[in-house]
């Protein structure tokens, strides 16, 4: 295989309509002027295997993925990466030229960037990570911080047996909160992270207890839809430094855009009000 005249990604995911990473991707073929285009890709479940072994044949070099195949693509790739392997998902797959797909999992890399950007001051050894939730994300998440030197993470769900699977896989560092019991650790977090969809635009609100958060405790949360989610509101009201979730969308895609088109892009305000608009 070699590379088309005009390299094509994508990203796929069931639904897809709602993704922003079309409005990222081309505003970086724009900005830097170069050829390319990047288009969604709304994929069932039982056509992934083929979709993706097909997506070389058509010109494409790489794709992101999204909800619900980032674990499925992980068993179609011939090779993945060893954080990819660690966390059990893909969301960045690379087509080489010897018709190989790679898989990556960036979301980690995307959470880290986003927070060193909106939090410069954020030390990681400075005490504990507080993580709300125990899904997907936050499995990249906690490989992330445990990377970074956090020496604890606290973790909650709402589901406890779904947060021993995570202990269960990461060690002695992870410490269980039970969820009615938040409240009484925030004060010990040097950083808060939901990484649950409560808040976000017609889900329900995060209910959990802040009075502890102290003032310069970094409060970030994964949602971007709304922007500025009730507990970055009360985060803000009680003097946080707060991180909204879309640099983490934007700073995920750096990688894959990198790979796939030859230019790493740059994440700044331009960016934001074209994802935004």
């Amino acid at each position: 295989m070699t590379r088309p005249d005009i390299p094509l990604a994508g990203v796929i995911g069931n639904p897809i309509g709602h993704s922003r990473s079309p409005l990222m991707h081309k505003h970086w073929l724009r900005r830097y002027d170069l050829r390319g285009d990047y288009v969604p890709l709304h994929v069932a479940e039982g056509d992934l295997e083929r979709v993706v072994r097909t997506l070389p044949r058509m010109g494409f070099v790489g794709a992101n993925v999204t909800l619900p195949h980032k674990t499925a693509v992980l068993q179609i790739a011939d090779h993945q990466s060893d954080r990819a392997t660690l966390i059990g998902a893909a969301n960045t797959l690379t087509f080489r030229d010897d018709g190989s797909i790679f898989a990556d999992n960036t979301d980690g890399y995307g959470f880290m960037s986003n927070v060193r950007q909106g939090a410069p001051n954020w030390d990681p050894k400075s005490g504990p990570a507080l993580v709300l939730g125990a899904g997907g994300a936050a499995r990249a998440i906690i490989v992330a911080l445990a990377d970074a030197g956090v020496p604890q993470i606290l973790l909650a769900n709402r589901t406890r047996a779904k947060a021993e699977a995570l202990k269960a896989d990461f060690g002695q560092r992870i410490r269980i909160v039970d969820w009615v019991q938040v409240g009484s650790v925030v004060e010990d977090a040097a950083i808060v992270i939901n990484t649950t969809s409560l808040g976000m635009t017609g889900q329900p609100a995060l209910r959990i207890p802040l009075d502890g958060l102290q003032s310069g405790t970094v409060v970030t949360d994964i949602v971007y839809s709304p922007l500025q989610t009730p507990l970055l509101q009360m985060a803000v009201a009680m003097g946080c430094v707060t991180v909204d979730g879309l640099g983490m969308l934007l700073h995920q895609g750096v990688p894959g855009f990198e790979r796939w088109f030859g230019k790493r892009p740059e994440v700044d305000d331009a960016l934001r009000a074209a994802v935004l608009a």
